[in-house]
């Protein structure tokens, strides 16, 4: 298994760096530079095709000093990456991409100009010009944070039919209904799920059956449940729950979030508390309960990956430059942390990678 590892590129970083990683014993292996390419801070793997695809979180790479989404070739024998080609991500800050899983589509959330954006993908894998770009307009109560829009997460459904997309500085989970002939978005209606004011909605995970989404807002530090309705992409809160135990007295925003490939568990991350909290999820309701909130062993623990079997965790403490392993234990879904920690510069987001053949 390879782990791939995107970053944002400073002094101790130079783009998307490739480790070696064992599923059985857990261990990672040293991180080595895959592909130089300016702060790829995340990272998506097209389904079928041997391809990457990286945000560049800038405002200074397209001819309109739009970001940029770059695609890769992922070499078969070493996973190298050969550069394939870049386009403009509709906008500024590109912070998140996904791949539909027909593989036709990459879609592009950008955080500083409040677009998201849908890419074609050509038949070799590489990219072409923005079909679609979606302007999101409003704003919320918090002056300093929300004073405009700030799309941070977009997904497809796992149907494909409907595009869910994060907006922290709304309050919003937008949903659209997705044509996945002409990547053309339409607003839904329902058009969206509106959060507790001052949340920060950041990003989102689906339960393995597709009918419970739960989202993470960075500013509340909530994780909030929905019934989702596939049919209609329609979204019905049930529960929230706080990422940080009740004692905590310091700041603290929120960051990642995804649920165990068993369905069973939910894992959100926390800046300034710095750990991931886990959570037991019920199997007939979908309801959460707090299992612990383990230390990342690091400072910032901006992402986390699950690895496809279900047993590893590896944190990417983006502040004191380290990817961190944990054991995961299937009955409990309780971290144990491995021992197990690599070094590579800012650290921002990590992608496990089976090679294609």
């Amino acid at each position: 298994m390879r782990v791939y590892i995107g970053t944002y590129t400073g002094p101790k970083s130079r783009g998307i760096y490739i480790a070696a990683f064992n599923l059985v014993s857990g261990r990672l292996g040293r991180p080595t530079l895959a592909a130089s390419t300016p702060s790829p801070s995340f990272l998506a793997l097209h389904p079928k095709l041997p391809v990457l695809y990286a945000v560049g979180e800038t405002s200074q790479l397209g001819p309109n000093k739009e970001g940029a989404v770059s695609a890769f070739r992922i070499e078969a024998q070493s996973g190298e990456l050969t550069f394939l080609n870049r386009e403009p991500s509709g906008g500024r800050g590109p912070c998140h991409l996904s791949v539909d899983s027909g593989g036709k589509w990459v879609l592009v959330a950008n955080y500083s100009s409040g677009s998201i954006a849908v890419l074609p993908v050509e038949p070799d894998g590489r990219l072409g010009a923005a079909r679609t770009i979606m302007q999101h307009h409003g704003s919320s109560v918090n002056a300093k944070r929300q004073a405009g829009a700030h799309a941070h997460f977009i997904t497809t459904d796992p149907s494909d039919s409907f595009v869910l997309a994060c907006d922290l500085g709304l309050d919003k989970v937008l949903v659209y209904r997705f044509d996945r002939l002409t990547g053309a978005l339409t607003p839904n209606i329902p058009g969206a799920a509106v959060l507790e004011a001052g949340s920060g909605p950041r990003h989102l995970a689906f339960r393995p059956d597709g009918r419970r989404v739960y989202v993470v807002s960075e500013m509340a530090s909530t994780v909030t449940a929905f019934d989702y309705d596939p049919e209609r992409g329609a979204l019905h809160q049930f529960q929230t729950v706080s990422t940080i135990p009740r004692d905590f007295g310091g700041d603290n925003i929120a960051a990642e979030v995804a649920v165990h490939p068993s369905g069973k568990f939910l894992y959100a991350s926390n800046r300034g508390h710095d750990t991931i909290a886990v959570f037991r999820i019920d199997p007939a309701t979908g309801m959460l309960t707090p299992v612990e909130y383990q230390s990342s062993w690091g400072k910032t623990p901006r992402h986390f990956a699950i690895d496809p079997t279900g047993r590893w965790l590896l944190a990417a403490n983006q502040d004191s430059d380290r990817i961190v392993v944990f054991r995961i234990n299937q009955r409990s879904g309780r971290l144990r942390p491995t021992g197990q920690v690599v070094d590579v510069g800012a650290p921002a987001c990590v992608l496990f990678s089976a090679p294609k053949l």
